[in-house]
């Protein structure tokens, strides 16, 4: 399928709708990461990632049809109730991007307001959450304008859109496991947007939990935007973008029979590989902080004594995500709490499990 499969034929309808849609999108955590893309946001390998339940954004899109036509963009964006002239650009940029697809956006007044479920500069991601949310609720829109999309194009087409704002946000539209790349062994997988994970899924991954251990909370020294720029004239990248494919063609028996050694033992080495490649890019960086370090060792100690099956698994930043079947919730948790939270800026975690993807709050049309 093409980018083409994606553009809206129905410019020449008259715009009278005026409303609001508020969507609730979910962040999400990479279990087989993607670094290293081509434009517009096509991924050098496939990733694969659960869904998370309690990091989430709410947005809520208001809309009218704006007096005269014009090839501007015209909205607001407040965060938390205050106008932000700050988050402009992102969306300004992502609004170009997506015009040729939605090019009805132009014709409309946006007010845009959206919240986090955790706290702001906390070290979480919310470009996947935010941007999927926003898709969600200009795909809402085309749906008014155009009632005969499907179901299934109305997904495809969020997590299309969501991609072009933000790679990840491409796979926080469903859940409880996303694939989002092209990979030869798993049907329907592509680079234009993110699918659910098509295979059988054992029983455990669906009540995962995940314990995010705020690290730090400060802007990260080299953005993820820049991190993959590298990647292009990286010396490693083709051996890394190999080992992507190859750890995702692993995980997908293990995904079946709920082999959580050798799951281990993927996701561990797919996070630190990640970080071997900022590492060794040119220029070279490093975002792990010496208690991400900390922290990895003592999960590693914990999982020798205690025979739980945790892990850790890490974004393009310090924070360490705890993965760990829910059996062992109440002995890992008591091993954070005594163990880990002191390696944590100002003992902050947050405790998070696998969800299932976005959900739509409200629609609501005024004349």
């Amino acid at each position: 399928m093409t980018e083409n499969h994606f553009v809206f034929n129905n410019n020449d309808l008259p715009y009278t709708q005026k409303g609001s849609v508020s969507w609730e999108s979910p962040s999400n955590i990479a279990l087989v990461k993607y670094w290293g893309k081509t434009e517009p946001q096509i991924p050098k390998n496939a990733s694969i990632s659960f869904t998370l339940s309690n990091c989430h954004t709410h947005t809520t899109l208001s809309y009218s049809p704006k007096p005269s036509p014009s090839g501007s963009f015209d909205f607001k964006v407040f965060f938390e109730g205050e106008e932000k002239p700050g988050f402009r650009p992102k969306i300004e940029k992502f609004f170009a991007r997506i015009a040729s697809y939605v090019p009805f956006i132009e014709q409309f007044s946006f007010e845009i307001h959206t919240q986090n479920s955790f706290p702001h500069s906390s070290g979480i991601a919310s470009s996947a959450s935010g941007l999927s949310a926003l898709a969600l609720c200009l795909m809402s829109l085309q749906k008014i304008i155009d009632p005969r999309i499907t179901e299934n194009h109305f997904k495809e087409k969020a997590s299309f859109l969501a991609r072009l704002g933000s790679g990840s946000a491409a796979r926080s539209i469903e859940g409880p496991l996303v694939v989002w790349g092209k990979h030869p062994r798993i049907q329907g997988s592509n680079d234009q947007y993110g699918i659910r994970f098509p295979g059988d899924i054992h029983k455990v991954f669906n009540t995962f939990q995940d314990t995010i251990l705020l690290v730090d909370k400060g802007v990260k020294q080299v953005s993820s935007t820049v991190g993959h720029n590298l990647m292009l004239g990286h010396p490693f990248a083709k051996a890394r973008f190999n080992q992507a494919q190859d750890s995702m063609s692993r995980l997908i028996p293990i995904l079946k029979n709920g082999d959580l050694d050798t799951f281990i033992e993927i996701v561990e080495k797919e996070a630190l590989s990640l970080h071997a490649m900022m590492m060794t890019s040119d220029p070279y960086f490093i975002l792990m902080k010496p208690n991400t370090l900390e922290i990895i060792e003592r999960i590693w100690d914990f999982r020798k004594t205690s025979g739980s099956h945790i892990c850790f698994t890490l974004d393009a930043g310090a924070n360490v995500h705890i993965l760990f079947p829910e059996k062992d919730k109440d002995l890992v948790s008591s091993f954070i709490n005594k163990e880990l939270i002191g390696f944590c800026e100002n003992n902050q975690f947050i405790s998070d499990h696998v969800g299932f993807g976005a959900q739509l709050l409200s629609h609501e049309e005024k004349n």
